[in-house]
C-alpha cells in the first residue's frame, strides 16, 4: 500500500514545504483566536488532504475498509501520519471538527438517517450540531483551544468525494441512456456499469450505500429500493421521480443477466480455444491420452457455449420486446396528455357555435370599418379643388419640359463642336500627308499633273503668302 504521507507530499502542495508541514503538525488550535486566517488555512489543507487520500484509497483503517467516500478516523490514521521528526499531527481532531461544522464531513449515521436533503438550510438537527457542532458525543474532541486534542474512532461521509462521484455517474448515464429501460439497474449492474467512471477499484458496500443515498435524497436523480436493490434513474424528459415498480425489478434482473452472460461466453470461448490448442499440441507430441482428455473438455465447453448463447439470444429477444412495450407505454401516456390538453384548449374556445358568432361579429366589424374609411375618403376628396391640381400639374410639366429642352440643346452644341473639331483635324492630316508626298516627288524631279489640283494649289499659295 502507498505510504499516506508520501502520497500527500506528492499530491498536496501544502505538504511539500518543510515549514508548512511543521505548521500543519503543530497544535494550531490557539490560532483560532490569534490568527484566524492561519487556523482556517491549516484546517482547509488537512481537509483537502484527507479527501484526496480517501479518494485514492491510501488511508489505512482498523476495519481494513477500502472506502473512498467515507473517512475512518482512528488511531491507525494518526500512526500512518506519524514522522520521526514531527511526530503525530497535534490538531487533526480540530481540523476534522471544523470540516464537520462546515458540512464537508458528515457523520455516517446522520447522513444515512436524514430525511431532508443535504443542501437544506436546516439539516439534521442532531445533538452535536446544537452543541456548537462539537463531536464529543462521537468520541472526537479537539474543538477547544485548551486540553489535549484526541482523534478517536469515527466514520464521516466526505461530501466533496460523493458529489464528484454523483456527477460522474449522472454524466455517464446520460450518455448511455437509449430507452426508458436503460436507466434501470440492480446494485450489481450499477457497480459493474459505473466502475470505469468511478475508478478501477470496486465500490465498497459503504460507498455504494452513501452514493445511492446521495443520488436519491440530495440530487433527486434516482428512485432506489433497498429491499430489492433496484435503482431507477429519472428520465431526462421527466420532471418527477417515479417509484420502483415490480416491472422495474424484473427489467433490472433481465439486464443483469444479460450483462453477466456475455462475459461468461467470452471466457468459455477462450477456454475452448485453449483446449483446442492443447489437443493439437498433444497430437503433435504423440500424447493420445492428453489429446482425448482435451477434446472431451472442449466438447463440454462447446456445449456450455451453445447453451449460454441460446439463453443470451432468448433474453435479448425478451428484453427487446420489453423495451418496445415500455416505449409504447410512454407514447400512449404522451398522447393521452396531449389529448387532455387539446380538449382543454377546445373547451376554452367555447365550442363551434361560439367561434362562428365571433367570426360573424368580426366580419360585421370589418365591414363597418370599410364603410367608415370610404366616408372619410369621400370627405377628403370633396375638400380638394381639382382645377388647382390641374394648374399645378401643368406648371410642373412645363418646367420639366423646359429643363429637358435646355439639356438637349447643350448636348447638341457639344456634339456639333466635337464634329467640327474632328473634321478640321482630318483635313489637316490629309494636307500634311499630301505635302509630304509632294516634297518626296520634288526631290525626285517629277510631280504628276494630277496632283496639282486647285485645292492643293490654293493651299500652297496660301502657304507662300
Amino acid at each position: 500500500m502507498v505510504d499516506l504521507l508520501d502520497f500527500l507530499k506528492a499530491h498536496e502542495e501544502a505538504f511539500r514545504s518543510r515549514a508548512r508541514l511543521a505548521s500543519l503538525y503543530s497544535d494550531f488550535r490557539f490560532q483560532r483566536t490569534t490568527n484566524l486566517d492561519g487556523y482556517e488555512a491549516n484546517c482547509a489543507a488537512w481537509q483537502r488532504a484527507l479527501s484526496a487520500a480517501a479518494q485514492a484509497g491510501v488511508i489505512p483503517s482498523a476495519a481494513h475498509s477500502n472506502d473512498r467516500y467515507v473517512l475512518h478516523t482512528d488511531d491507525s490514521l494518526l500512526s500512518a501520519l506519524q514522522t520521526a521528526e514531527l511526530g503525530r499531527p497535534l490538531a487533526l481532531g480540530a481540523a476534522v471538527d471544523d470540516a464537520v461544522k462546515q458540512k464537508q464531513f458528515v457523520p455516517v449515521g446522520d447522513f444515512m438517517t436524514a430525511k431532508t436533503s443535504l443542501y437544506a438550510k436546516s439539516w439534521v438537527p442532531s445533538p452535536w450540531q446544537i452543541a456548537g457542532w462539537g463531536l464529543r458525543q462521537l468520541g472526537l474532541t479537539g474543538g477547544e483551544s485548551s486540553g489535549e486534542d484526541r482523534l478517536v474512532r469515527g466514520e464521516f461521509v466526505i461530501v466533496a468525494n460523493v458529489e464528484a462521484a454523483a456527477k460522474a455517474v449522472l454524466d455517464h448515464v446520460s450518455s448511455i441512456s437509449t430507452s426508458n429501460t436503460s436507466g434501470i439497474f440492480s446494485r450489481e449492474l450499477f457497480a459493474q456499469t459505473f466502475r470505469p467512471v468511478l475508478g478501477d477499484k470496486a465500490l465498497s458496500p459503504n460507498d455504494t450505500k452513501v452514493l445511492l443515498t446521495h443520488l436519491a435524497r440530495d440530487r433527486q436523480a434516482i428512485s432506489y429500493s433497498p429491499e430489492t436493490g433496484t435503482i431507477k434513474f429519472k428520465p431526462a424528459s421527466s420532471t418527477t421521480l417515479q417509484p420502483v415498480t415490480e416491472e422495474d425489478v424484473s427489467i433490472a434482473s433481465i439486464r443483469t443477466l444479460l450483462a453477466g452472460l456475455q462475459p461468461q461466453i467470452d471466457s468459455l470461448t477462450e477456454r475452448f480455444d485453449a483446449l483446442d490448442l492443447k489437443a493439437r499440441e498433444a497430437v503433435s507430441k504423440k500424447q493420445p491420452i492428453v489429446a482425448k482428455t482435451a477434446l472431451r473438455q472442449k466438447k463440454a465447453v462447446e456445449a456450455a457455449i451453445q447453451q449460454r448463447s441460446a439463453t443470451l439470444l432468448q433474453l435479448e429477444d425478451v428484453y427487446a420486446k420489453i423495451e418496445q412495450a415500455a416505449d409504447q407505454v410512454e407514447i400512449v401516456h404522451v398522447m393521452e396528455a396531449a389529448g387532455k390538453t387539446l380538449k382543454s384548449l377546445n373547451a376554452q374556445t367555447g365550442g363551434v357555435e361560439k367561434v362562428q358568432d365571433v367570426m360573424e361579429s368580426l366580419r360585421e366589424s370589418m365591414l363597418d370599418a370599410d364603410e367608415i374609411g370610404t366616408a372619410l375618403n369621400e370627405n377628403a376628396a370633396n375638400a380638394i379643388d381639382d382645377g388647382e391640381v390641374e394648374d399645378e400639374l401643368e406648371a410642373m410639366e412645363s418646367a420639366e419640359r423646359e429643363k429637358r429642352e435646355a439639356v438637349e440643346k447643350q448636348l447638341n452644341e457639344v456634339r456639333e463642336q466635337k464634329a467640327r473639331a474632328e473634321k478640321e483635324k482630318q483635313e489637316a492630316d490629309e494636307v500634311e500627308a499630301l505635302s509630304a508626298r509632294l516634297a518626296e516627288l520634288d526631290s525626285l524631279g517629277t510631280r504628276p499633273a494630277e496632283l496639282a489640283s486647285p485645292k492643293v494649289a490654293q493651299k500652297e499659295g496660301a502657304g507662300d503668302a
